[in-house]
């Protein structure tokens, strides 16, 4: 009997309804040929050498250990640099999810496995089943009939010994609601891809550099403009400091380019703060990197969004009533592009970016050319009351409001993996062309502000008035409102690009859940995606897409970040001490210092205008790590193998029976140990309810078993139980019997205390419980029935020493 539905090869009993069926003497579920072609399952060639190759000894890497390229160091490069060899490298793997044994856990793995020969000698050695494993009897094709709409699908194919293979056919659901949701979930985001695929999922620089540049490069229509509502507090005349704190942020980008620049060649297989301050610092450390990366990749997405829709109110005012709305359609389609895959998302997202490069180049360039036709004066800008005097706090507030112009600087360290071979030196080039690019910008626009005299307005944005004034309110003033708000709005495509592998780096170390391992049906993070679509959501809700209000929030995380990665580099540098190590310590060193300065000032300075929240959050992301990896070590530790008993009744042996003036708490039961045959003891116990089919369908399984069966009867009173017990001597009485009178009525609670008591007479027994269960073939159906088996097995599955098994009787 099965609880279990194998995907794609429904039933097996002939029981489907609603479709016609052709017999063709083979498993199978009829189905129309057209949109489900092909097999289920068919088998895979080199699957014997992939097994060979996984043996102790062997010179070849499991896909497992290929997916998890540690520190490469190869010969150093003419700057000194210490680079790994020309390969590609891929530090994301599908098999992480399933860890390859240690050589410990093998060793211990032999001699269990010699244990179970012994305990097994003296048993039948017959291996053979009652089922060919390999479907090997269903070989032919399904052929459709000339009078028939449906023919046969066939479900598993065999190609190879001991291994199937799934095909897109075999993970298709059964039902029609599940077949019609998976066809709208590929029309919007294609047909799944094979794990093989997941080579080709890569990017050229001239597509990565739009994907992970998009934040950095459009921070340009929304930092400057943030340092000038600072600095206008202190009235129009502190306006002049504009150029030389633009000045300063140019220095710290570079700086920090050069030092990521050096990470990315140190860490070729995909790093970012998290793996390298946890790497070199500490894994407190680097959770504290990951925590801050975490708070930006959020923001990010959040900061992005109300800027795009800013700058669309912006050129049409009538829409800003409805903000929120566009805000979340914006929102859906970055998810929806990035559910599509890596690639996709990369072609899709190229375009835009361009476009803005070439809306600003354009916009720098007419308007410096209008300047030098006046001689480059510079207009003075209105008059503005001061409501703060100038002081440095204020300026110190302004430098880190501009500094939020570089989030984004980490992104390309952290998606290595995404490019195509070389990977780390298409990084590289990807790195310094994107610092190029924002440095110039930032540079041509701060400088056309100040020589247009244009300050800050509560309804348009600094860039809108700077392309009304350079191009009028015709149509180059319109592309350029129109591209930036998509490239605003796509910005968060960065933060969808790396915030799936920083959870799948900090999963891999289990200090996040597994599930930010796996890769969905288009071998993209799909859970990190959807989590980081979430979160955003709900704090872009939160503070109604008030781009004012989320800036101040904005570098206290990424600063953070680039603090600790630095300083982890500079650690790395003192313990390498290759070629030229003293420079490169010094790089990071001024990087260090820079971003630490900076992430000061910014958690001093904007403490009371929302930064607490990351002051206090980042700390309460690192405990909720702390407790996952805690978890985690728990499980490690429980499911870790561990050498055989000595002898066959050793656990048994050592138990001692529950005292009969000691009630036994189920809760307290002993923990599963039973790793050998020979220490099993099994008790298998049928609750029974009335004597139908389902009940003695239920006893046969048990029974057959040929383990000892007790059957269970819950009755309300004494007349139902003399009437149940009088029906069960009428049957033959070939079990034993217990009845439990329940005057309360209770049903579930009763069963379960009194099998947990069995459970905890002998702590080498087993309770194997098998449920009677009825399968409704309509949903609605269910709630017809009082679904006991369900709610009771619920209930003891927090049980240790209770296995429960299900046997269904299906309705037509």
């Amino acid at each position: 009997m099965t609880a279990r539905r194998v995907g794609g090869c429904g039933r097996v009993d002939g029981s489907s309804r609603g479709i016609r069926r052709r017999r063709t003497g083979g498993l199978g579920t009829a189905r129309r040929i057209s949109p489900l072609r092909g097999r289920l399952f068919k088998g895979k060639g080199p699957a014997r050498q992939s097994r060979a190759a996984s043996r102790p000894g062997s010179s070849r890497m499991t896909s497992a250990y290929a997916g998890r390229v540690e520190r490469a160091h190869g010969r150093p490069d003419r700057n000194g640099d210490r680079r790994p060899e020309e390969q590609p490298t891929s530090a994301l793997s599908a098999a992480e999810e399933y860890h390859p044994l240690s050589l410990e856990d093998e060793r211990l793995l032999r001699e269990v496995g010699r244990h179970w020969a012994s305990v097994l000698a003296g048993r039948r050695a017959d291996r053979a089943l009652p089922v060919d494993p390999a479907l090997g009897y269903f070989r032919d094709d399904p052929v459709p009939t000339r009078f028939g709409r449906f023919a046969p699908v066939r479900m598993f194919r065999a190609e190879a010994p001991d291994e199937l293979v799934t095909t897109e056919a075999g993970i298709m659901p059964d039902s029609r609601l599940g077949l019609a949701l998976v066809r709208a979930k590929r029309l919007v985001l294609g047909p799944p891809l094979q794990t093989t695929a997941v080579a080709h999922e890569r990017m050229r620089k001239l597509v990565a550099l739009p994907v992970l540049s998009s934040d950095l490069l459009s921070s340009v229509a929304y930092g400057p403009e943030a340092m000038l509502s600072v600095l206008m507090l202190a009235g129009s005349a502190a306006l002049r400091l504009s150029l030389p704190l633009t000045l300063v942020l140019i220095l710290l980008a570079i700086a920090v380019a050069l030092s990521y620049r050096q990470t990315i060649a140190a860490y070729p297989q995909g790093a970012g703060s998290y793996v390298v301050a946890g790497d070199n610092l500490g894994p407190r450390w680097g959770l504290a990197a990951g925590a801050g990366l975490i708070a930006d990749y959020v923001l990010t997405v959040s900061v992005s969004i109300a800027s795009g829709v800013d700058a669309i109110a912006s050129a049409v005012p009538a829409i800003r009533p409805y903000s929120l709305v566009l805000g979340l359609a914006a929102i859906a389609v970055l998810l929806a592009g990035n559910l599509r895959g890596v690639r996709q998302a990369g072609n899709l997202f190229a375009i835009p970016t361009y476009a803005f490069l070439l809306a600003m180049f354009l916009l720098i360039a007419v308007g410096m050319a209008r300047a030098a036709a006046h001689g480059f004066a510079a207009a003075p800008p209105p008059a503005i009351r001061a409501t703060e005097g100038l002081s440095l706090l204020l300026i110190l507030r302004a430098f880190t409001s501009g500094a939020t112009s570089m989030t984004g600087v980490e992104a390309v360290s952290n998606a290595i993996p995404v490019f195509r071979p070389v990977e780390w030196r298409n990084a590289r080039t990807t790195l310094t062309l994107m610092v190029g690019l924002l440095v110039a910008m930032l540079a041509g626009l701060v400088a056309l502000v100040h020589l247009d005299g244009v300050v800050p307005r509560p309804n348009q944005t600094v860039l809108s008035q700077l392309a009304g004034r350079t191009f009028g309110r015709g149509l180059l003033y319109g592309y350029t409102q129109a591209v930036t708000t998509l490239i605003l709005m796509l910005a968060a495509n960065t933060a969808f690009t790396d915030f799936p592998r920083l959870l799948y780096f900090m999963a891999r170390d289990h200090y996040a859940p597994r599930r930010f391992l796996h890769m969905g049906d288009r071998l993209a993070f799909s859970d990190g995606i959807v989590a980081l679509a979430v979160t955003a959501t709900v704090i872009f809700l939160a503070f109604r897409g008030r781009i004012q209000s989320l800036i101040p929030l904005y570098a206290v995380g990424v600063f953070l970040a680039f603090t600790l990665s630095q300083t982890g580099m500079v650690v790395h540098w003192w313990r390498d001490r290759g070629a030229h190590w003293r420079k490169s310590i010094a790089v990071n060193a001024v990087g260090a210092l820079v971003s630490g300065l900076v992430l000061l000032t910014a958690a001093v300075t904007k403490f009371t205008e929302g930064a607490w929240v990351l002051v206090l959050g980042v700390p309460l992301l690192i405990v909720a790590a702390l407790r996952i990896h805690r978890h985690y070590a728990t499980v490690r530790e429980v499911l870790a193998l561990r050498p055989p008993p000595e002898s066959a009744g050793e656990l048994a042996g050592t138990v001692a029976p529950v005292p009969p003036g000691k009630a036994a708490t189920p809760r307290s039961a002993v923990r599963e140990e039973q790793e050998s045959p020979d220490e099993i003891r099994v008790l298998v116990v049928v609750p029974v309810a009335r004597l139908d089919r389902a009940a003695l369908r239920a006893l046969a399984y048990a029974t057959s078993l040929r383990h000892p069966v007790l059957a269970v009867h819950i009755s309300p009173g004494q007349e139902e139980a003399e009437r149940f017990r009088g029906h069960w001597n009428t049957w033959g009485d070939h079990i034993p019997l217990e009845i439990i009178i329940s005057p309360y009525r209770a049903v579930i609670a009763p069963l379960a205390h009194y099998l947990c008591a069995l459970s905890a007479q002998r702590q080498d027994i087993i309770v194997t419980v098998v449920l009677p269960e009825t399968v409704v073939t309509r949903s609605w159906h269910g709630i017809l029935h009082s679904r006991t088996a369900e709610r009771l097995r619920r209930q003891l599955r927090v049980f240790p020493g209770i296995v429960i098994v299900s046997v269904p009787i299906h309705m037509p």
